[in-house]
């Protein structure tokens, strides 16, 4: 029986997996990179620390996909996050599991994770070829024939589109892959940034550059109504918002502000506190501080950074005695402190998102293999195809679990 031959179209978290299955499985296994090494994108995942997966149950873990989860229901019951923290150890990965569920690598590097893909690759028998972007793929019949790389024809029973999004440019991730699948028929759902940063209305954001808060409530309001919430850290930017939670909350963001409907982000600057409780804190404070100026009481609230701003939008002088405070104004700040309100305009460029929403329209591949049903011996992995994750370690699951049954379903043919 003649050896199978299969081609691999990028070398990130999707390619990787995909290539040492598939080598595993018995093919004769080629990945082209376009950039000089692989893995590029998933070693600065997790601000380097690379959040590989989270340690949840699949249904709750399909759930932080939106209505793009239910597709993944076959390749998650094939290799989910057990087997990959498994497959990860028996390559000599010691890893820990953090708050919310969150998997990292112990040593808290993602270039650990990288290289240790790329020697249990090369083992399993795939090669490499750097420095490769792929012009075109090769059609016959309505079977893949292969690929054109630099201009050279490189024939193969089967290729894997694992190009990734459009996410982080610099790290090879340019979208190339849309443009491959599109030549073969295939629908592209618009792409558009999903964990991203958020730009928000006005100066006030930029006033509070660079000040991380943690451990606050925030609720994002579409167009007055309450739509979702989340806990956990904020950081101000010269142009808005980024950190966790609004990363969390900037995919509903963003399909909200492309339908035009108004987005506000409210900040619960004390969430362990309601309104009474937060009221007495306030009586006792001015109480037992009274001759202090505001400027200086409200230090003991919060940072010394939104000081300025939280006296200027609630409207009390800086110079006020604490003493001084009408019960008007006390209440002011008390509403300021429970909802600190930002309109949100937009999301920050593409080329600055984790991830891309959108892309290769999952009606047209196969859940079980990520076969397309357009072109035989056609597959499809990772960030390319329109599915997309809260932050937690869900996207690189599914990459992860998009590129073993590819890589696998790939190879047996």
């Amino acid at each position: 029986m003649t050896q199978r031959r299969v081609i691999i179209i990028g070398a990130g978290p999707a390619g990787l997996m995909a290539a040492g299955r598939s080598a595993l499985a018995g093919a004769e296994t080629l990945i082209l990179e376009k950039m000089k090494q692989p893995g590029r994108k998933l070693g600065i995942t997790g601000k380097g620390r690379c959040n590989i997966t989270n340690s949840t149950d699949v249904t709750d873990f399909i759930a932080h996909f939106g209505n793009t989860g239910p597709f993944l229901r076959q390749a998650f019951f094939r290799f989910f996050n057990t087997d990959l923290i498994s497959f990860l150890e028996d390559l000599g990965q010691e890893l820990v599991t953090e708050r919310g569920g969150r998997v990292f690598p112990a040593s808290g590097k993602a270039t650990d994770i990288v290289k240790a893909l790329e020697k249990w690759a090369l083992q399993c028998g795939a090669q490499f070829q750097f420095s490769s972007p792929v012009d075109t793929l090769i059609i016959k019949d309505g079977h893949i024939g292969g690929v054109v790389c630099k201009g050279k024809e490189l024939s193969a029973d089967a290729v894997i589109l694992a190009t990734g999004g459009a996410s982080y440019p610099l790290t090879g991730s340019t979208g190339d892959g849309y443009q491959l699948a599109e030549s073969t028929g295939h629908r592209i759902v618009p792409i558009r940034p999903a964990l991203v940063p958020l730009v928000t209305a006005g100066n006030i954001a930029g006033k509070m550059k660079e000040l991380n808060l943690r451990n606050i409530k925030v609720r994002m309001f579409v167009d007055g109504k309450k739509h979702k919430e989340a806990f956990g850290e904020l950081t101000f930017t010269a142009f808005g918002l980024s950190g966790p939670v609004v990363l969390t909350l900037s995919r509903d963001a963003v399909d909200a502000l492309d339908l035009g409907k108004q987005v506000e982000f409210s900040l619960d600057l004390k969430p362990a506190l309601d309104e009474k409780k937060l009221d007495a804190r306030l009586i006792r404070d001015i109480s037992s501080r009274g001759k202090e100026e505001m400027n200086s009481l409200l230090r003991g609230l919060m940072p010394g950074e939104m000081v300025p701003v939280c006296l200027e939008l609630t409207q009390i002088p800086h110079d006020r005695k604490a003493c001084e405070l009408s019960a008007k104004e006390r209440r002011q700040l008390r509403t300021w402190l429970k909802d600190f309100r930002l309109e949100v305009t937009r999301p920050r460029p593409i080329a600055e998102a984790i991830v891309t929403a959108g892309g290769i329209d999952t009606r047209e591949i196969h859940p079980k293999t990520m076969e397309s049903k357009l072109t035989q011996g056609l597959f499809i992995a990772g960030e390319l195809l329109d599915i997309q994750a809260d932050t937690g370690g869900y996207n690189l699951q599914a990459a992860f679990s998009t590129g073993w049954i590819a890589g696998n379903a790939a190879a047996l043919g």
